[in-house]
């Protein structure tokens, strides 16, 4: 009784810490060490295909329809074998933690020969393996592939999606249980997805301050050790299920990633520029430290409109000799880069422009945040 009188107070007191309208739950920011998941993998063989299976030449297919023949007490020739509707295929499984026998998990198929497509395919019972090579599970099923092959000349013809990959939900029954321990020593250890010492600090402290004590040990900048209240012996699920609620506000870097095929940008709202004055094609920026004495100084501080870029350009074409090209972006030191992105559009960047300017910006030094080109 005494336990849950505590339980209920922590509860209450992890509804009261949320402080921030961005504060996130531990169990969105944190994983338990000793609780995760495992992977699977086994070889088999998806048949009853349209004449879309493997060639001749894909030798393990035919060992492997040799071998599945003779397990079922069929004695056949491998040369004799024809395996045009009978695929090789790799598949992947995730054993989550706590999964039980006799429970489903999904799997993946994807062709190792040259099959054209598993639809309408059926896979024959396979065992999958973890890498202790301990059979944890057992697939078989039909296939479903998500997709289609058309012909002909018609809007209709074409390929949509991929034909050599295909899933079968709960395509796989559990016969191996994993076992899950964590807690060990009446100690709990969350790990931080994204480790920052920042957050993990804070981690700590939001603990310590629902625990009423100093429980809760940073370890390094992704780890935290919980030592188990003597309340909580043997309990350790109740406290789990208590701290997983705690929400805490995780910090981030400043970081830019970048996608050059796409020309998408993502930042973070905590990037922010220095003082530079860059030219890229016909575009212009600059920001300045004095703006006192900056080019267009007496124009700072107006919405950028056509024309104020307009009157820039011309005092800055009158003073250097530089073309006018209409399109000055000006702006005062620890602007944002989103700020500086709004500006930029508004003079008619493209997305490649873009690109560009940030790794210029980078590389003179002036970006403070990481920059990440995908």
């Amino acid at each position: 009784m005494h336990i849950i009188t505590r339980l209920a107070i922590i509860t209450t007191l992890i509804i009261w810490s949320a402080s921030s309208a961005w504060a996130v739950r531990v169990k969105d920011l944190a994983s338990v060490k000793g609780v995760r998941d495992n992977q699977l993998v086994g070889y088999g063989l998806v048949v009853g295909l349209n004449g879309t299976g493997d060639g001749n030449k894909s030798a393990f297919t035919t060992q492997g329809l040799a071998n599945m023949l003779k397990h079922i007490g069929m004695t056949v020739n491998e040369n004799d074998l024809k395996v045009k509707n009978v695929a090789g295929v790799m598949i992947t499984a995730t054993l989550p933690p706590f999964i039980k026998t006799g429970q489903t998990i999904d799997v993946t198929l994807s062709s190792l020969g040259d099959a054209s497509s598993l639809q309408g395919g059926t896979l024959v019972a396979t065992p999958l393996k973890g890498l202790d090579d301990q059979i944890y599970a057992i697939a078989q099923g039909p296939v479903s592939i998500g997709g289609f092959k058309g012909t002909g000349a018609t809007p209709a013809g074409g390929q949509d999606n991929h034909l050599t990959v295909a899933r079968i939900p709960e395509g796989a029954t559990v016969e191996k249980e994993v076992p899950v321990s964590f807690g060990g020593k009446n100690t709990i250890i969350f790990s931080l997805n994204s480790p920052d010492f920042t957050t993990v600090s804070r981690l700590a402290k939001a603990i310590n301050n629902v625990l009423g004590s100093s429980f809760a040990k940073t370890v390094d900048g992704a780890t935290v050790s919980v030592t188990v209240p003597s309340d909580y012996q043997e309990q350790e699920i109740s406290l789990l299920a208590a701290l997983e609620n705690l929400e805490v506000d995780p910090d981030s870097i400043a970081k830019v990633v970048v996608d050059e095929r796409t020309g998408t940008i993502v930042m973070g709202e905590n990037v922010r520029i220095g003082q530079l004055a860059l030219s890229h094609g016909a575009l212009n920026i600059q920001i300045s430290a004095d703006p006192a004495q900056a080019v267009g100084a007496n124009l700072m501080g107006q919405p950028l409109t056509d024309d104020m870029v307009r009157k820039i350009t011309e005092e800055i074409a009158a003073k250097s000799g530089a073309p006018q090209t209409n399109k000055l972006v000006k702006l005062s030191p620890g602007v944002t880069l989103a700020e500086l992105v709004r500006a930029l559009n508004s003079v008619g960047a493209a997305p490649r422009d873009l690109i560009a300017i940030f790794q210029a910006i980078k590389a003179a030094g002036a970006l403070q945040a990481e920059l990440t080109i995908i």
